[in-house]
């Protein structure tokens, strides 16, 4: 596995190495040693999938509030997306600013996210399937979120509000300016 830095200096890229041959390919995409060895301490506990059947489905931003943050480790298993990551941490010089990839499934890569900071996505491909390992279990008491479309977030999103499709929960999530940050 190779990492790669983001403009975030503690959110990562992970690269797995791809084995082909006549059959077809194989990748480890996660080992407790390898990640160790990465610099990434993190002990995923719970995993989760996601399905979006058409392109222009945002989910986001979404991220869980001590004493049940998590840490996670999101991969495109299917299509591909426009990933957005927002640093939530008050101390952090990047309060409230965002960076944004593109993660798709023949790239063989995921982005570690640690807790601090919300995460969302709109499906550029239909039919995308997203896996998340998670360093927690998932709380609804400390599930929230900020909204997708906030305008002070200046994310540049590849779908415009009319046409978006999000749910009714994320399209009623408070914005920035009405989040007091526990990170």
């Amino acid at each position: 596995m190779r990492l790669e830095n983001t403009a975030f200096d503690d959110v990562k890229l992970i690269h797995s190495e791809v084995y082909p041959d006549a059959r077809g390919s194989f990748a480890e995409h996660y080992s407790l040693s390898s990640f160790h060895d990465l610099g990434i301490d993190t002990e995923f506990v719970h995993d989760s999938w996601s399905f979006s059947a058409k392109a222009g489905t945002v989910r986001g931003l979404h991220f869980q509030v001590p004493p049940k943050a998590q840490d996670k480790l999101v991969r495109v298993t299917r299509g591909r997306v426009f990933d957005v990551i927002v640093d939530l941490r008050r101390r952090s010089e990047n309060f409230g600013k965002h960076i944004s990839l593109e993660l798709d499934a023949e790239a063989i890569m995921a982005v570690f996210i640690p807790a601090g900071f919300a995460h969302g996505f709109c499906s550029l491909t239909d039919d995308v399937e997203i896996t998340y390992k998670m360093s927690d279990e998932f709380s609804p008491d400390h599930y929230q979120g900020i909204r997708w479309n906030d305008p002070a977030l200046k994310i540049e999103w590849p779908v415009d509000d009319g046409s978006a499709i999000v749910s009714d929960k994320d399209s009623n999530l408070p914005i920035m300016e009405n989040f007091a940050s526990p990170f």
